[in-house]
């Protein structure tokens, strides 16, 4: 079967259209994603100078999580010709037919209109509208132009990552601080390092799919240096929020240690470059990369939520 995609492309679909569960439906969701939203989010939310009340908090995550699924499920729709190609994605639901395109086009217009106008009516207009220009960042400024067009995808389009604990922050205090703006910066410059790791790997999968990723424009030697000097420039990066008050001493000491940790798997992936030693090296960068992120914003919501309960005591 021949599925056309609104972006003009054809595929061929090994499945039947119309035989989508609900399961299918949440995998547009980019459920993996949406929960880096959330947890990033939430960090946003706890450092705000404001605190916020309990419900308005999850009714302003839920919006934020929906919007991320929404932009999600429209990156599946346009992208589903290549992710038809790659090995990786080729079983997502619009590419594998259980979904059609136009489908999880509408699915995605509407809960990236129900997210916005959650928040906008919970939270304030300035959150909304944070979130509403993330949505359109990711779908139209990264997948519809960016990700086919140049090598930089990935260091523009980590800005559409970056924002949700903007977004979050906004929603419990009203405004934008500079102490947030540093975790955003954070996580914009922990990207391209993130993703080119696993881009060494997968090289062979953008190159059948025609995305210019790094590895595939500018060959694997250069994607190594600018993943060491995006490590390099990371580790001293990530101690910002502390510096600006985000976080306390536990961030700072967590920080410091796993910004080293960045830069010599960093190092690992620079200097062994050959055979399936080279591959192992980018997937540990890969996942310490994961864990990296992960363990600076979970200090931050640590830090925020003993301070809250102490100031409750």
């Amino acid at each position: 079967m021949s599925v056309t995609t609104q972006n003009g492309a054809s595929f061929a679909s090994p499945s039947i259209i119309g035989d989508a569960s609900p399961g299918d439906y949440f995998a547009l969701l980019k459920p993996r994603v949406m929960s880096l939203v959330m947890w990033t989010a939430l960090a946003g939310v706890l450092c705000a100078p404001t605190p916020v009340h309990p419900v308005v908090g999850f009714a302003a995550l839920l919006a934020i999580a929906v919007g991320a699924g929404a932009a999600g499920a429209l990156n599946m729709w346009w992208d589903a010709d290549i992710d038809a190609l790659m090995a990786r994605t080729r079983l997502r639901p619009v590419p594998d037919g259980r979904i059609e395109p136009g489908e999880a086009r509408a699915f995605g217009l509407t809960l990236a209109l129900l997210a916005v106008l959650t928040l906008a009516v919970t939270t304030n207009f300035l959150a909304a509208g944070l979130l509403a220009f993330t949505i359109f960042f990711y779908v139209v400024i990264y997948t519809m132009w960016l990700k086919r067009l140049t090598p930089l995808n990935i260091v523009i389009g980590g800005a559409a990552g970056a924002l949700p604990p903007v977004v979050g922050y906004a929603a419990a205090s009203g405004g934008v601080g500079f102490d947030i703006l540093s975790l955003f910066a954070v996580i914009f410059v922990w990207t391209p390092p993130h993703f080119w790791a696993l881009a060494l790997v997968k090289s062979g999968d953008y190159a059948r799919a025609g995305v210019p990723m790094l590895p595939n424009v500018k060959g694997a030697a250069r994607t190594r240096t600018e993943i060491l000097v995006y490590s390099l420039v990371l580790a001293p990066l990530g101690l910002t929020p502390w510096l600006t008050g985000l976080g306390g001493p536990l961030y700072a000491v967590a920080a410091a240690v796993a910004g080293v940790g960045m830069v010599i798997m960093a190092l690992r992936v620079y200097r062994i470059r050959e055979g399936a030693a080279a591959n192992r090296a980018a997937m540990q960068m890969f996942g310490f990369s994961i864990v990296y992120l992960f363990t600076l914003v979970a200090l931050l919501i640590a830090e925020r939520g003993l301070a809250a309960i102490a100031d409750g005591i």
